[in-house]
């Protein structure tokens, strides 16, 4: 489970940038132990003041974090290692936002098919509206953690709402 928090919109060099990001490794027994909080230096001139604000950095920050190529380095190793058989699933709350940010991050600086979750991602929410069979509800009030843009107190939210779609709404995994 996945989340991430920019600086903008959009990802790139004449674009925006991604500030940090956390993961929280969703394993069979929900246990929940295994995190990991990365953050990443600006890639551009551009920022979006009221975005950056939500991550609680300020630029001056920002601009002090880990290269870019270093930070998603050790995430790629980290997913790798974690791994307990299959292809990792990338999961987001809302995965057309984080999974476009990350994906971008790997394949820029890492090249060509390095992205240890391939070519897809999973929505948090649809498959909460397939479990619940109502298109506008929402899984947030399945979460313990706070929601408080923190990555990683927000992708253990998430897990957490996940792990109530499987154990007691039905979800196969």
């Amino acid at each position: 489970m996945i989340d991430v928090e920019s600086d903008g919109s959009i990802p790139g060099p004449q674009d925006y940038s991604m500030v940090c990001f956390g993961a929280v490794l969703v394993d069979r027994n929900f246990t929940f132990k295994k995190t990991f909080y990365g953050e990443t230096a600006p890639i551009s001139k551009n920022w979006d003041p009221e975005a950056l604000a939500i991550s609680g950095f300020t630029r001056e920050q920002h601009e002090t974090f880990e290269d870019p190529f270093d930070t998603m380095t050790a995430f790629k190793e980290w997913v790798l290692t974690n791994n307990e058989a299959r292809r990792p699933i990338f999961m987001a709350d809302n995965n057309g936002y984080d999974y476009m940010f990350m994906h971008w991050y790997f394949e820029h600086f890492l090249g060509h098919k390095q992205d240890p979750f391939g070519w897809s991602s999973r929505n948090l929410n649809d498959i909460y509206h397939g479990l619940d069979g109502d298109m506008w509800s929402s899984f947030k009030k399945l979460r313990r953690t706070r929601h408080d843009h923190n990555p990683v107190n927000d992708a253990m939210g998430n897990a957490e709402a996940f792990q109530y779609m499987v154990q007691k709404m039905g979800l196969k995994i």
